[in-house]
């Protein structure tokens, strides 16, 4: 098991990593992403697995056998721009490992167990987070989706065909194992942790617009330079959320015209907020637009807050986290939050019984080159995964 797992691991590694700087560009329907899709097909094929996909390009490999509800677990493939390794593959590796460890044990599975990569779980390429998750439980529409743009442009519809998935028709639970985006785990000396909640978190695009002018003949006194209320805005946000124990990101903005001996005429910026709560999330996101647009105000600036994409509080099954966390050897893994996003958050508020397994992360960093998991604490994660698949389909 230890080598099937760190083969699979190795061939994955030099897949839409760059050179410069280490990270991953594996966006949704590019060359390194559709490299790794047919890597897992093939994977399952190995494994005798039946193959489905989607209109969407969501793909489940299944393992057939018995009768009633299926079990499902998986993750994704995709990355952020200059991403970790770990996130999303390493929850499709484990998946695919657990399996090889439950046959190894003579586990003859009295329902059908899935292996399940999602789609544009990052959001990186076309701007909504958990897509192919949203798209496969009908939380959103592909009326909608087509019309999704990326960077440059181009239309989520003429990408992939879309329509309508039954992926999830049968499915009775879904278990996603993932890294672990914080240090939660290395403070409590645990291998592996257990998911209790998925804190609210949505992606609103502030419009800031001012004048374009001259930067040397303008006046300071005489400018409606949209880029200082852009920059008061987020000295605000991560005040705010400093002040309240949550999270406020600004992490892109685009600026027009983007010269360097010009004041810009517009800056579109987008934030990241993630609270404890949705009524926290409310707030925090309230108090920030209105200070942005008091601050255009003194500017003579204006300013336009839309919200793009907000997902709720997500609870998962606490009688399955609970026995996800105590129904093995040895004491109980912690029962934890999370304050990242995740396939599993959608699926949940889809009515279907989730649970998440955490593998440690040393250095607590992720959606960076830095993000990391030893191997010792994925061989845990991949027993933790196959005990907990082997439970539920007895």
């Amino acid at each position: 098991m230890p080598d099937d797992f760190e083969r699979m691991w190795g061939d994955l590694a030099p897949v839409g990593r760059a050179v410069s700087s280490g990270g991953y560009f594996r966006q949704p329907f590019t060359t390194p992403e559709r490299e790794l899709a047919a890597w897992f097909v093939e994977q399952c094929e190995a494994r005798r697995l039946r193959v489905e996909t989607d209109a969407f390009g969501n793909v489940v490999g299944w393992w057939d056998g018995g009768a009633g509800p299926a079990v499902l677990t998986g993750s994704h493939l995709d990355s952020v721009l200059d991403g970790g390794a770990y996130d999303g593959p390493l929850g499709v590796v484990s998946a695919l490992a657990a399996i090889d460890l439950m046959r190894s044990r003579g586990v003859v599975p009295a329902r059908p167990v899935g292996v399940s990569v999602f789609v544009e779980e990052e959001g990186s390429r076309f701007g909504l987070a958990c897509l192919g998750s949203r798209l496969a439980t009908g939380a959103t529409s592909w009326e909608t989706a087509r019309e999704l743009r990326d960077r440059e442009g181009v239309r989520l519809g003429d990408v992939v065909e879309g329509g309508t998935s039954a992926l999830l028709a049968d499915v009775g639970t879904f278990v996603e194992l993932h890294v672990e985006q914080g240090r939660d785990l290395v403070d409590r000396g645990a291998a592996v942790g257990v998911a209790s909640k998925i804190w609210p978190h949505g992606r609103y695009r502030f419009d800031f617009t001012g004048s374009a002018n001259h930067a040397g003949t303008t006046r300071m006194e005489d400018r409606q330079d949209p880029m200082l209320t852009y920059a008061m805005t987020a000295l605000a946000a991560n005040k705010q959320a400093r002040l309240a124990g949550q999270r406020a990101t600004f992490g892109r903005i685009e600026v027009e015209p983007n010269g360097t001996n010009a004041v810009p005429s517009k800056v579109t910026a987008w934030l990241d907020a993630r609270c404890s709560s949705d009524d926290a999330l409310v707030g925090l996101v309230e108090v920030v637009s209105r200070q942005a647009a008091e601050r255009a105000e003194r500017d003579g600036t204006a300013v336009e807050v839309t919200a793009e994409s907000v997902s709720g509080s997500v609870a998962f099954d606490p009688d399955l986290a609970a026995r996800v966390a105590a129904d093995h050897e040895g004491p109980d893994w912690p029962v934890i939050p999370t304050q990242a996003g995740h396939d599993a958050g959608i699926l949940s508020a889809a009515g279907i019984p989730t649970a998440m397994l955490f593998v440690r992360n040393p250095t607590g960093v992720s959606h960076s080159p830095a993000e990391h998991a030893e191997v010792a604490d994925c061989l845990v994660g991949v027993s933790a995964l196959a005990d907990t698949l082997e439970r539920l389909t007895r």
